[in-house]
């Protein structure tokens, strides 16, 4: 079993090979010819295109949603993006939160962290941050934001409760967050549980569905609701890095099923819990 420190080295060298990478407008992210969790990130990223805001630069398929189309941003909102990779997000939330506003992207992937100024560089915008952090000790100050967002990346954090906990510290009393994430209802292969690249890929890191919203609840959030629900099919051509045809057969015929989630919740004002302490 992997330490925590290993987990999120070995997803902090899976997302720096991403990257690194160059690719042209047409090009979905894939760390090389071997095949990686990219692949699986390509069934699972939802579609931009429609958002204002949306710059093909620095969408990498990655997500698993529109976490930021949910997200309810207001004009001059405070809003923070907790792994935002390349900028997608926050340049669909400064779109939001307009010139009067503030969005901050933290990622721990100093790599994404440069892809992304030079990103904000280029169009301009002088109200989009990004900071190298880790979600579970988030760079800011508390009671902050306004808006929390995030895209397929609290899955990949070991320890989801302090990451949430983290969430509620940084939020306004009159804050909220709406999260994308990948989630199961069931028990995965062994085989794809232990897979580097599958974990990365937000498939063996994933957590039951219901254990996922205790989480939030158990943080100190409220009106926890359930903004989006879709199911991801993962395609044999990827099963089959991972096991052999009987074992395919066996996990399409099992009940086990893998959920993208869109989730919101709200802070709650002088909240007492175990994860977060007096808030």
């Amino acid at each position: 079993m992997n330490t925590n420190e290993e987990i999120k080295e070995m997803v902090k060298q899976k997302y720096a090979e991403i990257a690194l990478q160059n690719q042209d407008t047409n090009a979905s992210s894939c760390c090389g010819s071997g095949g990686c969790s990219t692949e699986v990130y390509n069934i699972m990223t939802d579609d931009y295109d429609h958002l204002e805001g949306y710059n093909p630069d620095a969408d990498l398929k990655l997500g698993c949603g529109l976490p930021t189309e949910f997200a309810k941003i207001k004009k001059g909102d405070y809003v923070v993006d907790l792994g935002s990779g390349a900028g997608n997000d926050c340049f669909v939330a400064r779109a939001e939160t307009g010139e009067t506003g503030k969005v901050v992207g933290i990622d721990f992937t100093p790599e994404m962290i440069e892809k992304a100024r030079n990103n904000a560089d280029k169009l301009g915008f002088n109200n989009v941050e990004f900071r190298l952090g880790d979600i579970e000790n988030i760079p800011l100050m508390s009671n902050v934001a306004d808006v929390v967002v995030s895209n397929c990346v609290m899955n990949l954090v070991p320890n989801k409760p302090k990451a949430f906990a983290e969430v509620q510290r940084i939020l306004k009393p009159t804050g909220h967050f709406s999260i994308s994430d990948i989630v199961l209802v069931g028990d995965l292969p062994e085989k794809i549980k232990s897979a580097a690249e599958m974990y990365a890929g937000c498939v063996a890191s994933a957590i039951q569905m219901e254990e996922y919203l205790k989480i939030i609840e158990n943080s100190g959030f409220k009106n926890i609701t359930l903004q989006k629900k879709k199911p991801i099919i993962v395609p044999d051509d990827i099963l089959k890095n991972y096991l052999n045809e009987e074992e395919i057969q066996q996990y399409k015929d099992s009940t086990t099923r893998i959920y993208s989630i869109t989730v919101y919740a709200e802070k709650v004002v002088g909240c007492c819990t175990p994860n977060t302490g007096c808030c």
